[in-house]
């Protein structure tokens, strides 16, 4: 099963990756956590969800590769599916956004509101498929350690959506409001 886990963590990160690169050879920057802002608000929750973003791989990792399994089969059974589908949704979330996607808050770009596809029934799939990821990790290869890097990354995705949902209103204005008043921020319709 930590083989398991690997490719999963491989696998996002290569989607991660791979849309980087293609979005560079556009001229485009896609990584714009805590890059060319004023030392504000904005700037602190990015480079600390920056911090716990990669620390919580690096615990990941050595999680897998070094902790023995700890939780019954049938719970890691469930970490493996979760994790999958945390896959399939940040690969289909990137593919939807094209190249509005930014990992940050892009100041000085000009992107477009994506609505449709994924996007109609979450405001953030791409924020819930690493949610998926880290829990389903989490259960693969559960350690105390592991948890607290998990529930600290959790938390401040969660704070960098609170921050992106101010940007977003406005930047686009009635129009995400209306967006915002028919679809939840993790998953559903209103």
């Amino acid at each position: 099963m930590k083989i398991i886990g690997l490719l999963i963590l491989a696998e996002f990160y290569a989607v991660y990756i791979g849309k980087m690169i293609l979005q560079k050879r556009k001229g485009i920057q896609t990584d714009q956590m805590a890059k060319g802002k004023q030392k504000t608000k904005i700037f602190y929750i990015e480079l600390t969800m920056k911090t716990a973003t990669y620390s919580v791989v690096a615990a990941e990792v050595l999680s897998l590769l070094f902790i023995p399994p700890y939780l019954p089969q049938t719970l890691v059974a469930v970490g493996v599916v979760l994790g999958f589908i945390g896959d399939i949704l940040f690969t289909v979330s990137v593919v939807t956004m094209k190249d509005s996607w930014r990992a940050g808050i892009a100041e000085n770009d000009k992107t477009e509101i994506i609505t449709s596809g994924i996007y109609s029934i979450s405001r953030n799939p791409a924020f819930l498929a690493f949610d998926c990821v880290y829990a389903g990790l989490l259960l693969i290869a559960f350690n105390w350690v592991l948890l607290v890097f998990s529930v600290f990354a959790v938390t401040m995705l969660h704070l960098q959506i609170l921050q992106e949902e101010m940007f977003l209103s406005k930047t686009f204005g009635a129009e995400y409001e209306v967006y915002k008043s028919k679809v939840r921020r993790y998953i559903g319709r209103k």
